[in-house]
């Protein structure tokens, strides 16, 4: 193999799986994905279109990436085999920098994760992420479909709640909340189009500035007036007052469903952090650049007020009068 190795051990390649229903809006995601500024240079995709046309492969090879198509079958049963055969020979000849795969509707992600953790590939690439596209429009009638549609989502780092333009306003907000007591832990966001921020897909989610873009950036200006009327909403926290570390931590517990995205440096009395929410997960790093919070919001029908009164709440110089 024409890995990279590190200190006697082997660099692996990094796999993001694609996944979802289908006409869930995968091969969109996808094209966005091909789209965007980010260096996709040694990037491969592997294109998985279930029936003997690659209709989503020859979508995509304008993007400029090696597109590798799978066709008559499914990865996860009948092209299983292919798919194993595939990587190896893509690892071998082109010593990829990273792997996205887009599984066909029907394919199954705890069959491909299995055939990613034995043998060959096992020692040289990793499952870094999967995304599984939801349709909005699915999830009412998600009894119908089978242990499939939930293995999909159960198997999901991030679920994108997608086309929920179609949806009624109060909908969305009740399908966040059901799928979060569905799959209890889960990280959904709400997309038109599965526009998401790059850094929000990437496994290195460690932001290093406070630079949160609207929904409606990644849209053309046809499409962004019908987003920015779904209800997106962007705003900022700044304080030069440390917040006190508990209050914040109650403060991130309760946010709602709809506070999907939240990231910036936060201040406490004795450090500062990096916090990094998304779809009701957060996670923190040291941080050492920044004297004050800076915290960027992105969410979807909330009341940016009644948000930042919360958090306000969290300085430690107000929850120091307030307990006295």
């Amino acid at each position: 193999m024409n890995n990279a190795e590190h200190s006697g051990n082997i660099k692996k390649i990094p796999i993001l799986l694609l996944s979802g229903f289908l006409g869930s809006g995968k091969t969109t995601l996808l094209k966005q994905i091909l789209s965007w500024d980010s260096d996709l240079t040694g990037t491969i995709v592997i294109v998985n279109e279930f029936g003997d046309v690659g209709i989503d492969g020859s979508l995509l090879k304008d993007s400029g990436s090696d597109v590798v198509e799978l066709t008559s079958g499914c990865i996860c049963c009948t092209l299983s085999a292919d798919l194993q055969q595939s990587l190896e020979k893509i690892c071998e000849q082109l010593n990829p920098q990273r792997i996205l795969i887009e599984s066909s509707g029907l394919a199954d992600p705890t069959a491909i994760t299995s055939l990613l953790d034995r043998g060959t590939l096992s020692r040289i690439m990793t499952l870094q992420k999967v995304i599984t596209v939801l349709d909005a429009d699915l999830w009412e009638a998600r009894e119908n479909f089978g242990a499939l549609f939930f293995n999909q989502l159960e198997m999901a780092n991030i679920i994108l709640l997608n086309k929920i333009d179609i949806l009624a306003e109060d909908q969305v907000a009740r399908f966040l909340e059901e799928i979060h007591a569905a799959i209890p832990g889960s990280q959904v966001i709400p997309t038109v189009h599965c526009r998401i921020d790059p850094e929000t897909l990437w496994a290195e989610n460690k932001p290093n500035v406070l630079d949160i873009k609207p929904m409606s950036f990644y849209l053309d200006q046809k499409e962004r007036k019908s987003v920015d009327a779904t209800g997106y909403v962007t705003f900022v926290f700044e304080s030069a007052e440390p917040l006190d570390e508990n209050c914040f931590k109650q403060f991130t517990a309760e946010l709602p469903f709809e506070m999907f995205r939240m990231k910036g440096p936060v201040r406490f009395e004795d450090r500062t952090v990096m916090v990094n929410f998304v779809g009701g997960h957060g996670d923190e790093s040291p941080w050492k650049d920044s004297a004050k919070t800076q915290l960027a919001f992105i969410g979807w029908n909330v009341d940016p007020e009644a948000i930042l009164e919360k958090i306000r709440g969290c300085e430690k110089g107000v929850k120091s009068a307030l307990d006295s």
